[in-house]
């Protein structure tokens, strides 16, 4: 399966996402490691077979092992960091925020690959899990580093076309059952 079949899954009523996936697959904000591995952590974040396999085997062609295994390790360490850092922000008490969080994100400090790539890829999966609080954080270290606003929106824009996409299959699914 490839970006071609996932369009072709992708009912008429939903053409606007169909088109932005086609237009974000050639996007030039970002280079290729950055756009496909914030491409494939999107799709893993997005929790849809359907999708991860697609865009896994889309992004193979542009990512060595070392990215692609940072994509799905951003992913991954999201996963756990949007929940743990989304009650802390939200929960009115404050205690919370002064304590350690005592969860082993070593993966952080040492990706693999380009640690702007990995904070890329880490902000569209904080973007598809709601974590304001990474977020910011995400942006922060991106900014610092010398990406721009528009680079770090492609990423998100990335995620939201995704995350949809995911959610339009899984309504089909559903209607269809």
């Amino acid at each position: 399966m490839t970006i071609d079949t996932l369009k072709s899954a992708i009912p008429d009523y939903a053409k606007d996402l169909k088109l932005n996936l086609s237009s974000l697959a050639s996007d030039e904000t970002l280079n290729e490691q950055q756009l496909w591995g914030s491409f494939l952590a999107s799709a893993i974040a997005s929790r849809n077979d359907v999708v991860i396999k697609a865009i896994s085997e889309e992004a193979a062609g542009y990512l060595n092992a070392a990215a692609f295994d940072a994509a799905k390790a951003a992913a991954a360490i999201m996963g756990m960091n949007n929940i743990y850092y989304r009650f802390v922000h939200l929960s009115s008490n404050k205690a919370y925020q002064t304590m350690q969080a005592k969860l082993r994100m070593n993966i952080i400090g040492n990706p693999g690959v380009d640690k702007v790539d990995f904070e890329l890829w880490s902000i569209a999966v904080s973007a598809i899990n709601g974590c304001g609080m990474c977020i910011d954080a995400h942006e922060a270290e991106l900014l610092k580093h010398g990406l721009t606003t528009a680079q770090i929106q492609t990423a998100i824009r990335v995620a939201s076309v995704i995350h949809a996409i995911a959610a339009t299959l899984e309504a089909e699914q559903a209607l269809a059952a």
